[in-house]
Order: structure tokens, then sequence, then C-alpha cells
């Protein structure tokens, strides 16, 4: 067994010690702790009785554990860690590289494809994944299918073949063979000694929980969705967030709601979803909720600022509010172009009432519609719900741009060439590219500079600052400028609500 920790990304070994030895949630996920004389590795907060130093290495995330040997933890459960933000979101090219991994890229194709998609040689993506995380992108790959099994097999009553397929496996008997290897444990043997009891759910729901690092302000990620939500596609309450996902051949869909203060954890309901479409379904709803976030890394930069320092004491775990879709968050942003919240809401509306999917959904009747799709708006006729001649033709360009492959999501794309890529379309902006670029792709650099209420919310002695001005001025808050637009739209959304 290989002892050897990937150290470049590791909080110090002395942090490290403090934070295993106190169950320190803040840092689940940023480290995993490995006990040589078990060959087990644990998350930080694990509730076993702390193991003496020197049988302990400290590893980067459970690739590399795993990668030297280790199996993971029965009573702590390394598959619900939330990731580190630092590795998995931002324009390095090993964070751009996770998000691909994440969208399922080696699923299908091979290591070279997932190289040439950044621009980098197959042998320096190798050399920059064990230099930061310990292990090949192929090892990250595969723990990431084998730690997402382990979930199902403990958590729903799914059957062991769909289990596999869930995982990304297409044979049960190679999908055995690579759980027994990595975790020297039958995945029937796993399920028939369960650690946690299964959480309660109806015959066609999966129930699944999504860990996160405190704090988090699920209070006001939902109050953001909540006047932004569609009715007949979103529904949002004061407890939870449920929207349609799939076809119209196979609707389906979720709800997110709180587990328990002490889980630090999000309940994830799922209907109607196919065991195939799974892992990309939670990969989708984590970032949606911004589970991977670390507040205190972000703090750390953004209270530096006197502007920032009392809204960040005051909502300390606020968070970046993703959208399901991307296309529906673009044609979302475009109506969104120079009008309130709530105009731009009610724009959206009638679109989805002319062009929307009806579906039918038994057990969530107030479900009744899909978005529609780019083929849906490519060419239609967009007269009589509001619109402006220039908006619409802005609506088709971007529906055909998004169509052809001319315009993309391309999770590939550092910020900077985003930005550049979706201006170039005639009647998309800065702002309407960074707005996309923070909720459609969750980047945590955007910043949409020339919006007016941030502008507002960044004034001094009432002086309105430009957004050149602004821009300057958020150097200072890289890379998490889009943490800061949050707290800054808050501060100016909680000032209206009080005069």
């Amino acid at each position: 067994m290989d002892a050897t920790p990937a150290p470049t990304e590791l909080p110090d070994p002395q942090t490290c010690e403090q934070a295993r030895l106190s169950r320190d949630a803040r840092f689940d996920g940023l480290f995993f702790t490995a006990v040589t004389s078990t060959g087990i590795y644990c998350r930080p907060v694990c509730p076993a009785p702390a193991p003496r130093r020197e049988h302990v290495v400290y590893y980067v995330n459970a690739a590399a554990a795993e990668a030297a040997g280790f199996r993971p933890c029965l009573r702590c459960r390394p598959e619900l860690a939330p990731h580190s933000a630092a590795l998995h979101r931002g324009d390095a090219t090993v964070a751009r590289a996770l998000q691909l991994i994440d969208g399922g890229l080696l699923e299908e194709r091979a290591l070279p494809d997932l190289a040439g998609r950044l621009a980098t040689s197959e042998r320096q993506l190798r050399r920059l994944f064990v230099a930061r995380l310990g292990a090949t992108p192929v090892q990250v790959h595969a723990t990431r299918r084998l730690l997402f099994a382990k979930q199902l097999l403990v958590e729903s009553r799914l059957p062991v073949t769909q289990v596999a397929l869930a995982a990304g496996f297409r044979s049960l008997r190679r999908f055995n063979d690579a759980f027994r290897n990595a975790y020297r444990l039958a995945p029937r043997a796993l399920r028939r000694q369960g650690t946690d009891a299964m959480p309660a759910a109806t015959d066609d729901a999966l129930v699944l929980r999504l860990g996160y690092r405190p704090p988090y302000d699920f209070d006001a990620l939902l109050a953001f969705l909540r006047t932004r939500a569609l009715p007949g596609i979103e529904h949002v309450d004061e407890r939870a967030y449920a929207r349609v996902i799939g076809t119209p051949q196979r609707p389906g869909w979720l709800r997110v709601s709180t587990w328990d203060d002490r889980a630090h954890a999000l309940r994830l309901e799922l209907h109607g979803a196919a065991p195939a479409d799974l892992l990309g379904l939670v990969a989708r709803a984590r970032r949606m909720f911004d589970l991977d976030a670390d507040p205190h890394a972000i703090a750390d930069v953004l209270a530096r600022d006197a502007l920032l320092r009392p809204l960040l004491r005051r909502h300390p775990g606020l968070r970046l509010p993703g959208a399901w879709d991307g296309f529906e968050l673009a044609v979302r942003a475009v109506l969104g172009q120079q009008v309130s919240v709530a105009a731009a809401r009610t724009l959206a509306m009638r679109l989805l009432q002319r062009y929307g999917k009806p579906i039918a959904l038994a057990d969530a009747p107030a479900l009744t519609r899909l978005f529609p799709d780019a083929a849906d708006l490519d060419g239609a006729a967009l007269d009589g719900i509001g619109l402006t001649r220039a908006r619409g033709a802005t609506l088709h360009a971007l529906a055909q741009a998004l169509r052809c492959g001319a315009l993309d999501l391309d999770p590939a794309r550092t910020l900077d060439d985003h930005v550049a890529h979706w201006t170039a379309l005639p009647g998309i902006g800065a702002w309407t590219a960074h707005y996309v670029a923070l909720r459609a792709r969750s980047h945590p650099d955007a910043f949409p500079a020339d919006d007016l209420v941030l502008r507002r919310a960044a004034a001094a002695a009432g002086k309105l600052p430009s957004a050149t001005a602004l821009t300057r001025r958020a150097e200072a808050w890289r890379p998490w400028r889009a943490y800061a637009v949050m707290h800054l739209w808050r501060a100016c959304t909680s000032q209206r609500s009080t005069t």
C-alpha cells in the first residue's frame, strides 16, 4: 500500500490534524484521512474513534486515497462528502477537466478526447492531475462511479443491475469485479450490511442525501429561485424547490429540501428518472444548489473589503443559485435584459404558455409543462408576448446558434473565452454573458458589472460607480466575484423590502 500523499492542494498538516480531531465540518471533502493500520480512509467528520497520528496519512481527495489502496469507511461514507470548490470550479485546467468528467465525458470518450477539449496533451493533463489530486483523470472517474454506486446500494432499493447501470457500467460482471477489487466487498454484501436506514420514499421515487460544507443559507437560495419560478415548470415554497425534468416521452420531476441541520445535507427526491441518467442528474443538482462551495475560503477573500465584510457576517452561507437547464436560463436572461425580475418572469410565462410542451404527472399535478427547446424557438413566432422586435431577433439567433453548435455552454471554456464567445452574437452583451456564466455554468468569478442593481448596492456616498470602476474594485474579489454579486444583490433587495 502506497501511503505517500499528494500534498499540492492539501491544507497544512497541522490544520488537517486539528480538523480531524475536532471533526470540523468546514473541512469535509477538503481532505481525507487514511489509516495505515486498517487500510480505511475517512472524512474528517468521521464519528469513529480518532486513530493515532503515526497511523494517519492525508489525501486531497477520495481518488488519491483509493489509488493508494485504501477503502472507504462504512461509517462516515466518503461518497457523501462535498467536492473541493477550489479544484472543481474556475478556469484552471484541472477544474475544467473535472467539470467535463462530472458531465460524463469519460463515460463515452477516452482520455485523449478530454485532453483535446482542454487544448492540452494527454501527458500534461495526467501530470497536472497527479500533481494536484494524487490520481489520474481515469482514476478520478472510476472513483466517482464506484462511490456513487456505493451510495445507491446504501440509500436506495434499486436492484444491483440498475445500480451498475446508474454508475456507468454496461456489464453487471464488470461492475461486480470493479467494486470487489476496489472495496474488497461484493455489492450485495454491502447492501446487506448497510450502515444507514434507507430514507423514506415512495415506490417510484429515489431519495438521496447530498452533502455540503456549512454554513449553507438554503432559505436565501429558495427565496431567489421563488421570485423567478415559472408556474408549470417549477414550484418553490418556503421549504423546497420542485421542477419538471426529462422529456415529453418520459417526463419526471425532482424535489430538493433540507435533510436536517446535523447532517449538513440536502434531500434530493427523483421521480421517474431512468437509472442511466441518475449520475448526471445528481451532478446537475449539486451544481444548481452550489453544494461544493467552500464558504470559509470565499469569506477569507471577500471579507477584506469593507463593503462586503458586514454582508458576509449577515449571510455567511450564501450560495450561487444555479439553473437546471442552460438553454432555458439563456432564454430567460435575454428576456431579462434591461427589465425587472417581475417583467422578465411575465415574458417567460407567456413564452412558456405558447411553446411549452404539455405533460401530465399524476404525483405532481402543479408541474404541467416542459420548457421549449432550441428547435421549438428557432424561427418561432414571438409577436404578441410583449417582446421588442430586436429582443425577438436575439432569441431567434440564440436558439439557432445553440441548436447548430455555433454557441455553447462548454465547461472547457474559460470565463473570458465564454464571454467573448457569447458577446459575438448580436443582442448579447457582457451582462447577459456573465449572467449566463454565473447561473448556467455556476462560474465562481462571473461578474455582470453593468448590472444596475449591483452598481447601486456598491454605491458610496450616493455616487453610482461606473461598470469600469466597479470591475477595478472587484479585482480584489477574485476568484469569487460571483459570490460578491450575490451578497450585493441580496443587500439591495433587503433594503427595498424595508423601505
